[in-house]
């Protein structure tokens, strides 16, 4: 079988064949270069030599509830029809799932050395396994062992729940961003623009001129020795770890965490240091549930069209093929 397998966000959307059980010609494209996603699976083909003609399925991981015909991608102007998109590409059939459905079957996935130990610990047997990232926004699924030994993601949007308050300083800064946005929800501080947004409130709460114009500048800056940009960071890790302590307790995910996404792997070092391993477990008379719950972060190129990949076997083979 030749497939077409995508992993779309806000700012890229990542294309390779599905043969073999194996992903090929992996390429990158950035949304905004593009109208709709048919018109980047063309040039994506084009550029790897490809017809349409050649394909026999595909299936796109996509940002945001996936459900019914139409599907409106979260963080980007993409729209999509299932049927207008088969018609236009001349398929049968469109597999779409949630990116981070495919991101949590794509850790089935993980090669050796394709994960960084935050937080020693035991995976608890049978237990559920949390995977959550910030990106352009903040991911979460569950993974779920079979009895078979396959594997199941449960889709879900929990990068729009509240973003939890643990301080006075973080009451502070919600305070800041209630005013701003109404709803604050996780999403609004664990993701690219939200450390960018966290780096300005931080700066009207301290009566301080931002300097900083980019979320890469904001990360830079920290990890060079600016103090104020640190601090900020610093706060960044902390919530991620109050957000996936609480997801931990929602799904008993005792089999451990995986921090995927694009922003942490790029100051792994920072993160192991910081104080996201004590918010993570910062729970009152329910801290000690987390003593043996390992934590990773996710340094795998692709994951997410692995995890494609895995979902469109599952749905060709059964949840056991998912490795």
């Amino acid at each position: 079988m030749t497939a077409l397998v995508g992993d779309i966000g806000g700012t890229n959307a990542r294309f390779a064949l599905w043969r073999n059980q194996k992903i090929e010609s992996v390429r990158v494209l950035p949304t905004v270069d593009y109208p709709r996603p048919e018109d980047a699976i063309r040039a994506y083909l084009q550029g790897t030599g490809q017809s349409v003609d050649a394909l026999q399925a595909v299936c796109l991981a996509c940002a945001g509830p996936v459900s019914g015909d139409e599907f409106a991608f979260t963080n980007n102007h993409w729209r999509l029809s299932r049927k207008a998109f088969c018609e236009d590409l001349g398929l049968s059939d469109l597999l779409l799932v949630n990116d981070f459905t495919a991101m949590a079957l794509g850790m089935t996935r993980l090669r050796e050395g394709e994960l960084i130990e935050v937080c020693p610990g035991r995976s608890e047997p049978g237990a559920a396994r949390l995977v959550i990232g910030p990106g352009t926004g903040l991911g979460v699924a569950t993974l779920l062992p079979l009895p078979d030994g396959g594997w199941r993601a449960l889709p879900g949007e929990g990068g729009h729940v509240c973003l939890p308050i643990g301080t006075s300083r973080e009451a502070a800064l919600w305070a800041r961003l209630h005013d701003k946005f109404g709803h604050v929800n996780a999403e609004a501080i664990l993701s690219g623009g939200g450390l960018l947004e966290l780096y300005r409130t931080s700066c009207v709460l301290d009566g301080k001129q931002p300097s900083l114009a980019t979320p890469a500048e904001v990360t830079a800056a920290a990890l060079t020795g600016d103090a104020y940009a640190s601090s900020v960071l610093e706060q960044f890790c902390v919530w991620l770890g109050r957000i996936a302590g609480d997801n931990v307790l929602t799904t008993g995910s005792r089999g451990g965490v995986y921090i995927a996404g694009g922003i942490v792997p790029r100051f792994v070092e920072f993160f192991i240091r910081s104080g996201f391993s004590q918010s993570f477990r910062d729970k009152g008379c329910m801290s000690r549930y987390f003593d043996e719950i390992p934590v990773w972060v996710v340094t795998a190129d692709y994951p997410g069209l692995e995890g494609a990949g895995v979902a469109l076997q599952q749905l060709l083979e059964g949840p056991s093929s998912g490795g």
